[in-house]
């Protein structure tokens, strides 16, 4: 069975990409373990509230705006196709995406129950082997499994806890006990305040400071639907949150465990707690198990994701493609490649960049008059509507390329792959993208005496923290100079003193004798 593609996962990456083959009639096939699409969302997360946001009424009629606040649809040709016609949940259940990935996989090339077992490469392509011995050939492979092993730490006797992908989360089994919670994200303080109203007290305990995704920005930190826990514990209700590092897990021979506890910013430095039950819920990381040496991708972020060109390929594989989560370590915890509403552009992307690599096509784009009104007033439309520029900030962006006497605009480019020489060499090149602004993760955005750029203010757009857009210009690949559009509260940067005139004199003073 040999294809042009062959992709590993049938999650919403893999399907994503699939999607967009079936479209253009190119020659692919799916491989899923599982016995249905979406099969990780089947377990995870395991108190089935997903993080990932699910805005009915968004306001917007535009199906492209709506996509800002519709996080868990992929980009699809059928209109009626969304999640959001699948809950009206504001915060859904995990169940409900694994029947809008059913649907979605139903007329797509997927081949359910066939688990990889073995990855090789050699001179002619990729040689993929599953449990039943059969093999699968492809000239290009495209691994979309996701983070699907649990990220263990490194700590004496952690392998006598309970863990997140396996514990029991019935809450009545830690009535009245002492829990440990090992791990400061979004799974440890779900655990957490899932047991608050059984166990009688519980720590949740980790090296690095607790990180808010309000205050961030990174939606993968600890969002609000999680945070109750920190209530108990400022309130004093026989929780905490303490900050540090375990240094050794023993189990006690009268039951439950003792820890010794290495505190990070007190006198009393080292510490023996009990505990009934402890609880790791340390992350996830890629299963790079499969692949033999001849594929074996460099890893990197404490081996938990793969070493990626901003093409999405493999650093050391030539052909070996990712979509989906794994691709975060392009921007691991700065912008959205963990999740659906970032991923599945990524995924875009990668289709636009295989097309173009294997089949002669150019990137999507139209031609622009060159004028500096003409390129001002595309990039304003496309700002003030793009749903990918705004879901994948400073990383993905709107491309307009001026050479040889023609101007042309180019949507959803990812901002390393232009540098990379993906679009290839031009006299100027305008790259806009939706960003925040300096320190924007360090400072209390709901502290009123903290100082702050005016709404609208153009004279100093450059200086806001919120998102807002910035065009930058280069010259012969070069930056030459940088342009920020003020912020604006509702996200419309079309005021025509503020925003529009303003952006055509930047373009018209890059383009000064071209």
């Amino acid at each position: 069975m040999a294809y042009d593609y062959l992709i590993i996962g049938a999650g919403p990456a893999g399907l994503q990409l699939a999607a967009l083959l079936e479209r253009d009639g190119r020659d692919y096939a799916v491989l899923e373990r599982g016995s249905g699409a979406g099969t990780f969302f089947t377990r995870y997360p395991r108190h089935r509230k997903l993080i990932s946001i699910n805005k009915v009424h968004s306001g917007y009629t535009d199906p492209e705006q709506r996509m800002r606040m519709d996080w868990n649809s992929l980009l699809l040709d059928e209109p009626d196709l969304l999640f959001t016609r699948y809950s009206p949940r504001y915060f859904p259940s995990a169940d409900d995406l694994v029947r809008y990935l059913g649907d979605v996989a139903a007329g797509l090339r997927v081949h359910y129950d066939v688990e990889v077992t073995e990855i090789a490469k050699d001179d002619t392509g990729f040689t993929v082997t599953d449990h039943g011995g059969q093999t699968w050939r492809a000239a290009n492979l495209v691994v979309a499994t996701g983070v699907s092993q649990l990220h263990v730490p490194d700590i004496p006797g952690i392998e006598h806890v309970e863990r997140y992908d396996t514990f029991d989360t019935d809450p009545e089994w830690f009535t009245g006990q002492r829990v440990l919670v090992i791990g400061k994200g979004n799974s440890g303080f779900e655990t957490a305040d899932a047991l608050v109203e059984h166990a009688a007290v519980i720590h949740v305990a980790g090296p690095h400071s607790v990180k808010l995704a309000w205050q961030t920005h990174y939606v993968g930190h600890l969002r609000a639907v999680n945070n109750n826990f920190l209530d108990t514990y400022q309130l004093k209700s026989e929780n905490a949150v303490i900050d540090g590092t375990i240094e050794q897990i023993e189990r006690r021979p009268e039951g439950g465990f003792r820890i010794r506890f290495r505190y990070a910013r007190t006198t009393e430095r080292l510490r023996e707690l009990e505990y009934d039950r402890i609880i790791a819920c340390t992350g996830f990381r890629f299963d790079s198990s499969i692949f033999a040496g001849s594929a074996r991708p460099r890893l990197v972020i404490d081996d938990r994701f793969p070493d990626l060109t901003p093409a999405f390929e493999s650093t050391n594989v030539p052909g070996l493609y990712f979509a989906g989560t794994i691709t975060q370590s392009r921007d691991f915890k700065k912008s959205t490649s963990g999740f659906i509403h970032g991923f599945r552009y990524g995924a875009r992307a990668l289709h636009r960049i295989l097309a173009t690599r294997n089949h002669g096509a150019p990137w999507p784009g139209q031609q622009l008059d060159l004028s500096p009104e003409s390129i001002s007033e595309a990039l304003i439309a496309r700002l003030n509507r793009s749903s990918c520029l705004w879901q994948q900030f400073a990383v993905i962006g709107d491309v307009v390329t001026v050479d040889g006497g023609t101007a042309r605009y180019e949507e959803e480019v990812p901002v390393a792959y232009v540098h990379d020489g993906g679009l290839g060499k031009a006299e100027h090149r305008f790259i806009a993208t939706l960003e925040y602004g300096p320190n924007h993760d360090t400072v209390d955005p709901f502290d009123i005496d903290v100082p702050r750029v005016a709404e609208n203010d153009a004279v100093h757009a450059a200086d806001a923290g919120y998102l807002h857009p910035v065009v930058r210009h280069y010259r012969d690949g070069e930056l030459a100079a940088t342009h920020h559009l003020a912020e604006n509260l509702e996200n419309h940067w079309d005021l025509p003193t503020v925003h529009q005139q303003p952006l055509a004199v930047f373009v018209k003073e890059c383009l000064a004798g071209a």
